[in-house]
């Protein structure tokens, strides 16, 4: 068959997740339903965060940037998927194909080094609370959501190099509901060992050391909180902890396992059907997850609807 370079292809098709036309209603609703969730959701944070003076601490401020983090996450795949399935079509153009596939891993590193901070910030906090207003000050504070991002662009422009290189067929089938690299490279037809190589090896570096700094701030503050003598102060620790922690094995735990499912099993569609856990449960259940048992961001949040009502 004639290849074509990649960016002499205009139109590419992505599958989606079923092919089932009486799933499409439920499917549509469902993600509907939750991308409404989760943008209003991590506006709640955004917006009861910048708001209100008592959370202008460190930990608020990375927790606003993490939610910031997740709308542009979320954003990246599920309204285009909405717009395909409304307009009973499958198709992406290019110029979408390729803003996926370079806006995905930035937001995706992203999240993940923003957790990666907010675990140093638990750490110097609970290890050091007399010195932890000198060491998280402002200064260090924007500096490190700074190199998070710039990480991230650089993760970002990878994989755009990666993809324009890319030879295909013409006639692109994408087995899942947004243009993920991984799944592009499946379907080159050339020889895609480098490729693989080097998606594995980015994956490694800017996924698998954000996961060692976490690994280690935990250890450190698990430490620190079994030398506490009174229960109750254990409690507050693991109680503050617990909701990163949740987090944490959500996003990693369901990553790693699409990982480890597209490298044993053959069916790419049930891989992006696992791929949705990460790609648009996570950020719909990180508001959740830290409103609930936050009583000061339910209490400025509260305090905007209560205004807006």
């Amino acid at each position: 068959m004639e290849l074509q370079n990649l960016t002499k292809v205009s139109e590419y098709y992505l599958l989606g997740l079923s092919d089932d036309p009486e799933l499409q209603p439920f499917i549509f609703g469902l993600f509907l339903s939750m991308y409404l969730v989760a943008i209003l959701g991590n506006m709640l944070i955004i917006l009861a965060v910048s708001s209100d003076s008592h959370l202008h601490t460190p930990m608020y401020f990375f927790l606003s940037n993490l939610s910031l983090a997740d709308i542009g996450f979320i954003t990246t795949t599920v309204p285009k998927m909405l717009v395909n399935m409304q307009a009973h079509s499958k198709s992406i153009t290019y110029a979408g194909c390729l803003t996926q596939v370079m806006l995905f891993p930035l937001f995706a590193c992203l999240e993940s080094l923003l957790l990666t901070v907010m675990a140093y910030d638990q750490l110097v906090a609970i290890c050091h609370p007399l010195h932890y207003l000198m060491i998280m000050n402002s200064h260090l504070c924007g500096l490190l959501v700074l190199v998070s991002f710039s990480i991230g662009l650089l993760n970002s422009q990878l994989h755009y190099l990666m993809m324009s290189q890319l030879t295909f067929c013409a006639d692109v089938k994408i087995p899942h509901f947004f243009c993920e690299l991984s799944q592009l490279i499946s379907l080159v037809s050339s020889d895609t060992s480098t490729y693989n190589i080097l998606i594995y090896f980015i994956g490694t570096i800017f996924g698998g050391i954000p996961l060692l700094g976490i690994f280690y701030s935990y250890a450190q503050i698990l430490s620190s909180i079994l030398r506490v003598s009174s229960s109750g102060g254990r409690y507050k620790a693991f109680f503050t902890c617990g909701s990163q922690l949740s987090i944490v094995c959500l996003l990693y735990g369901t990553g790693l396992g699409v990982y480890l499912s597209s490298a044993i099993s053959s069916s790419r569609r049930k891989s992006a059907v696992a791929s949705v856990i990460y790609t648009v449960f996570t950020p719909m259940l990180n508001p959740f997850i830290y409103s609930l048992r936050n009583r000061d961001i339910k209490r400025a949040q509260w305090g905007i609807v209560s205004r807006i009502v």
